[in-house]
């Protein structure tokens, strides 16, 4: 399949109506882009978001928690392959912008931010390092730590704040990348990757 004939699922997610459907006006100029929902208020709609499985997300980061604002991958935890694009009309943080695959300024025209968003999605869906592809979150970390010592999923969700349905991903996420199903196999790969030491295992 062609760039050209791909269509490329955008969501929104701005509080300001004006804003956002100018933004939607722009994107949409291009044939290859829908935006398929405008959020005012990601809170009420982050399961929303992740059932929508977008290929691109752009966010204002102010509408983000102040203590969440470089942490997006444990808000959009089903989105591993979307492309996350900083709205910025107001000064955010040097550290939050690291985190989004390009920004839109709100002065750029449609043209400019058709090619950012291209831009982003392939950088995306560029083949990533076997090293980097196989290596564990910090949340996944903390969800293999916490398996490790003897936790299951509904505490693992109190103890971070998170829904079972995410501990749950979180979890597979672990499989896939280390290769280990069994609790016993997961305990002994924290061992030996100094996650938890073995006094730390009933």
């Amino acid at each position: 399949m062609t760039k050209s004939s791909r269509h490329y699922r955008v969501v929104i997610v701005e509080p300001s109506i004006i804003i956002s459907t100018g933004l939607k006006y722009l994107i949409e100029l291009k044939k290859e882009f829908e935006v398929s929902a405008i959020i005012a208020d990601y809170y009420h709609y982050t399961e929303k978001i992740n059932h929508l499985l977008p290929d691109v997300i752009i966010i204002n980061p102010s509408v983000v928690d102040v203590k969440k604002r470089q942490h997006l991958e444990e808000i959009f935890t089903e989105l591993k392959e979307t492309a996350f694009i900083a709205l910025i009309y107001q000064y955010i943080e040097p550290e939050v912008v690291k985190q989004f695959h390009a920004v839109i300024d709100i002065s750029d025209d449609g043209e400019r931010i058709a090619q950012k968003l291209l831009h982003a999605i392939d950088a995306v869906n560029a083949p990533p390092d076997a090293a980097e592809k196989n290596e564990l979150s910090d949340r996944e970390k903390e969800v293999l730590i916490a398996l490790a010592r003897g936790k299951i999923n509904k505490e693992i969700a109190e103890m971070y704040h998170i829904s079972v349905h995410t501990v749950i991903t979180h979890r597979k996420n672990i499989i896939r990348k280390t290769g280990i199903k069994s609790i016993s196999g997961l305990t002994v790969y924290a061992i030996l990757n100094n996650l938890i030491s073995i006094n730390d295992v009933e």
